[in-house]
């Protein structure tokens, strides 16, 4: 399941896919517009920056802004940038020891199945196609 954390970084980083590219958008101003605490939006950017994902500019005409276009970006990294994961079961997760009944289980395929699937999934729609509501 994605966490508020990572709905919210979407909802973050679609409003600033559709700001002018060059320019700087103030927190406050995402937040408002996406009726989200600008506490907690602080709490997502710094994610984003540190991933570099987005890049902020303090001062007058400051804000922040993505580091590259919209399309270059895909829903998947934004989910994982702000610690969600995507996989399944825990032992697919990427820090995973290996599994001594992984040779026995009768369920593993279906979980690498599925975690491909998912993962193909959000790796697979852009942010620019996200914040233009282009999904079929």
């Amino acid at each position: 399941m994605i966490s508020t954390r990572g709905r919210y970084a979407l909802r973050l980083m679609t409003d600033l896919a559709k700001q002018e590219p060059e320019t700087y958008t103030p927190l406050k101003d995402i937040a408002k517009r996406q009726e989200i605490s600008e506490k907690y939006m602080e709490i997502i950017i710094k994610e984003l920056v540190k991933r570099k994902l987005i890049q902020g500019l303090r001062g007058k005409g400051g804000g922040y802004q993505l580091t590259r276009s919209a399309s270059d970006y895909s829903v998947g990294e934004i989910l994982e940038a702000v610690g969600e994961q995507l996989a399944p079961v825990a032992c697919l997760l990427p820090e995973a020891k290996s599994c001594d009944r992984e040779d026995a289980c009768p369920t593993i395929r279906m979980w690498k199945k599925f975690n491909q699937l998912s993962h193909d999934f959000f790796y697979g729609i852009s942010l620019e196609e996200l914040a233009e509501n282009k999904l079929t």
